[in-house]
């Protein structure tokens, strides 16, 4: 009998901190919870269809493909549920579910499944797949005329297609306390600020955010937009604070741009990426051809992420000759 010892070699890390991706996405649900419950108790049984069935279709799509390639089921970790919770997040509750299934569609197979899965996407799934819908179907993401029939005592317009079609006096209606707590026309689970404020701070105490990335984005919304403001012809452009709690802006800076493969992983990269995407989304809104450029300015970012993410800090040491 051979008395050799048989080892296994692996390589690095050794160790597992017991993390899941699991519980990162149950947590991500969480942390939306608020954004949505508050989208449905606005626009009812629509609402409620639409995140359902974005979550559903997700899920059945990722599982198709597992099925297709001949791979383990992998929709137990929650990562095709949240895909299809943050798609719905951004849609309005008049969406057709058509619409929906295509958008799972693209966000799943296109978004993710081709390029190998969850950690191998170059793009964001929920935005790429929202960003093409949005092209090709411009106006079911007209949330004024989509939601016209919607009557909750407020005035339920979408802001910024007031200020695209009539300029700032137009959005004066809105106050800014207003935009904070939902009373605003928009998509299912990107209206009421607060919500998705709570939503983000429990992901950053949970450590499941990556604040420099959220905060840098929000700086980059925030500078760019004063800047319009300020130097721009008198009453030509909003304020900062209406272009941080309008649109697609707070449910992206929690909950979006910093997913984790499309986005760097190094702290100045992470920082860069940010103030680029914030400076982008404020350049479409302002002098761009569509409302919200919230999903173009992401995707547009994601594709320098590589580049980005080659910033690095000098090595620490010295070279030692003849070493």
């Amino acid at each position: 009998m051979s008395s050799e010892n048989k080892l296994v070699v692996a390589h690095a890390p050794f160790w597992h901190d017991g993390s899941k991706i699991s519980t990162k996405n149950y947590n991500i649900m969480i942390a939306a919870l608020p954004a949505v419950l508050m989208g449905i108790s606005q626009y009812g049984a629509p609402a409620l269809g639409v995140i359902a069935f974005s979550m559903a279709c997700a899920m059945i799509w990722e599982l198709v493909w597992n099925l297709i390639m001949g791979k383990p089921t992998t929709i137990g970790d929650g990562s095709a549920a949240v895909t299809g919770l943050l798609l719905g997040m951004l849609m309005p509750a008049t969406a057709p579910w058509w619409v929906i299934a295509l958008g799972t569609l693209i966000a799943i197979i296109v978004g993710k499944q081709i390029f190998g899965g969850i950690g191998f996407n170059p793009l964001n799934p929920p935005l790429l797949a929202l960003a093409m819908l949005v092209i090709s179907f411009k106006g079911i993401f007209d949330f004024n005329e989509a939601l016209r029939n919607y009557d909750l005592g407020f005035a339920m317009t979408y802001p910024l297609a007031d200020l695209k079609a009539f300029g700032p006096e137009a959005i004066a209606k809105f106050s800014i306390g207003d935009l904070l707590m939902g009373k605003q026309a928009g998509a299912v689970g990107s209206t009421f600020g607060l919500g998705l404020v709570i939503g983000g701070l429990y992901l950053l105490i949970r450590g499941y955010m990556r604040w420099e990335i959220s905060l840098s984005f929000l700086a980059g919304v925030f500078i760019t937009a004063w800047l319009f403001n300020v130097l721009g012809a008198p009453g030509e452009y909003a304020g900062p604070m209406f272009h941080l709690f309008t649109g697609y802006t707070l449910v992206v800076a929690f909950f979006l741009v910093g997913e984790d493969s499309s986005s760097p992983a190094n702290f100045i990269p992470m920082l860069i990426f940010g103030v680029l995407a914030g400076m982008m989304t404020v350049l479409v809104r302002n002098i761009g051809a569509y409302v919200d450029g919230v999903p173009f300015s992401i995707l547009l970012i994601n594709l320098a992420n590589p580049l980005l993410d080659k910033i690095r800090p000098k090595a620490i040491g010295k070279v030692v000759e003849n070493a």
